[in-house]
């Protein structure tokens, strides 16, 4: 067992992975509307992912290694066999991009799926189903996700109003909902499942197989319905989304261990509100707004995950009770 990584070098490590992720939602996003097909452009992302971590699991020894670890972990029962379906939930935040992002914008979207993400990290460390096992769910930690799902609201609010067909399409929210709320157990599985492979690597090479497959028989299901979307583009950059996946999913399998699900969710939290506010200072999309509120809601969110890793006294609780007896 690797031995645990400190906060100090953690909690960054989880800010900068979730920088990646308005990038790979402003390009799936994209080549969903370029496609005029959400779950052909997840399936895009997922088969390039796929291919990447292939090569990786190939080329790089440790890979191999942690490769050949898995069919005997499985035989052994070190884990649940379902942990292994943890690339399920990657397909469906995937997909969510691809489908809801043209449609209710980057705002709604980032709302929804933090919301979720924040009450889930909650239970996942309550029910200790990640390696670093149970976490009491306390008043700060509680607070802690209040405030983020507020802070990102604020962050966001001024980019409600750059749209004119939101207010009639908040059905689409319940996809990045549901999608949020699953990214915790995905965190959690994987990272239970590197812990006995010795690497991360084959936990994200199995995530990336579950999600293809799956993502394909609902693309060839839907083609045979509706018929295929448009064409492939030929800009590189819209493929880059499985490789920012592969990134991703690879850093929350390692934090994870040592940080806890919730942490770990708060910090890549903070990551992408201020990913997001770097995206559209530098590269801003069409009605890109950019106020006091954005600003002050990213800043609230890094106050957010600070309060998240503050200490809270155990015998908190039993003080309380003694002065309410001595009233």
């Amino acid at each position: 067992m690797n031995p645990k990584m400190p906060l100090a070098v953690g909690l960054p490590l989880s800010l900068f992975a979730g920088l990646s992720m308005p990038v790979q939602g402003r390009i799936n996003g994209a080549l969903g509307a370029r496609l005029d097909d959400g779950l052909a452009a997840a399936v895009v992302s997922f088969s390039t992912g796929l291919v990447l971590m292939v090569l990786i699991c190939v080329l790089a020894p440790g890979a191999r290694s942690g490769m050949r670890r898995v069919l005997p972990a499985i035989r052994a029962r070190s884990f649940p066999w379902w942990y292994l379906l943890a690339g399920a939930s990657g397909a469906i935040l995937v997909l969510s991009q691809g489908v809801t992002v043209a449609l209710i914008g980057i705002a709604l979207f980032t709302v929804a799926a933090v919301t979720g993400q924040s009450v889930s990290g909650l239970l996942v460390d309550r029910l200790g189903l990640g390696p670093a096992g149970k976490k009491s769910i306390t008043p700060l930690r509680v607070l802690s996700a209040l405030l983020t799902v507020a802070a990102v609201a604020w962050a966001v609010s001024p980019k409600f109003s750059a749209g004119t067909d939101q207010a009639g399409l908040l059905a689409l929210v319940l996809l990045p909902l549901v999608a949020g709320f699953l990214q915790s157990f995905q965190q959690a599985f994987n990272g239970t499942q590197s812990a006995h492979y010795g690497s991360p690597l084959p936990a994200t090479m199995v995530n990336f197989i579950v999600g293809t497959v799956l993502l394909y028989i609902a693309w060839l299901v839907k083609v045979a319905v509706a018929g295929p979307g448009n064409p492939l583009p030929d800009e590189w950059w819209y493929y880059l989304g499985g490789p920012i996946g592969c990134l991703f999913i690879n850093f929350a399998t390692v934090l994870v261990r040592s940080l806890g699900v919730l942490l770990t969710g708060l910090g890549m939290i903070a990551g992408q509100v201020l990913g997001s506010l770097l995206l559209d200072v530098l590269f801003p999309a069409p009605g890109t707004v950019i106020t006091t509120a954005t600003v002050l809601g990213t800043v609230l969110t890094l106050a957010a995950v600070v309060l998240a890793t503050l200490p809270w006294p155990r015998n908190s609780f039993a003080v309380l009770r003694r002065r309410k007896g001595q009233r």
